[in-house]
């Protein structure tokens, strides 16, 4: 695991901690009800729907490319090759795996993909310096994300 990439995860697990999302172990192990199974994140969703928004052109906004397929903790997407237009299949694998990171299963709310670039009055965070790209949950985009997450 890199650098960046380890920084990422921490990032992410942080943020995820604070909303509630990550249980310890001793915690989770008290409970008497078993959990229900999370929500499975399906590649070919990701490669055909989710990709397709973060490279998107964003107005008012660069594209989610623009920051975060350079260098430093919150990149987590390849650089497209230059010309490239597409990801090649091994890229797109490991946007995939990156970005599943950004999320937890079966919890849009929950998961910093869906809630950073989320005005914070439609119920996402403050952070974001990219800006906010959708101003509600009702932007078939954001729909678009959190179906994914929900494993629909």
């Amino acid at each position: 695991m890199s650098y960046a990439t380890l920084v990422l995860t921490i990032a992410a697990m942080v943020v995820q901690l604070n909303r509630g999302a990550l249980v310890p172990a001793a915690v989770a192990a008290q409970t008497s009800t078993p959990a229900a199974a999370p929500a499975q994140l399906d590649y070919e969703v990701f490669k055909t729907k989710v990709q397709p928004i973060l490279t998107s052109p964003r107005k008012g906004n660069a594209r989610c490319t623009a920051c975060h397929s350079r260098g430093g903790g919150n990149a987590y997407l390849e650089p497209l090759a230059p010309g490239a237009m597409t990801y090649t299949e091994e890229q797109s694998r490991r946007n995939f795996e990156r970005v599943s990171r950004l999320v937890v299963p079966g919890e849009p709310s929950k998961s910093v993909l869906l809630t950073n670039p989320l005005a914070t009055e439609a119920g996402g965070s403050h952070w974001h310096g990219g800006g906010k790209h959708w101003q509600s949950q009702d932007n078939p985009e954001w729909q678009a994300l959190a179906a994914w997450v929900r494993g629909n």
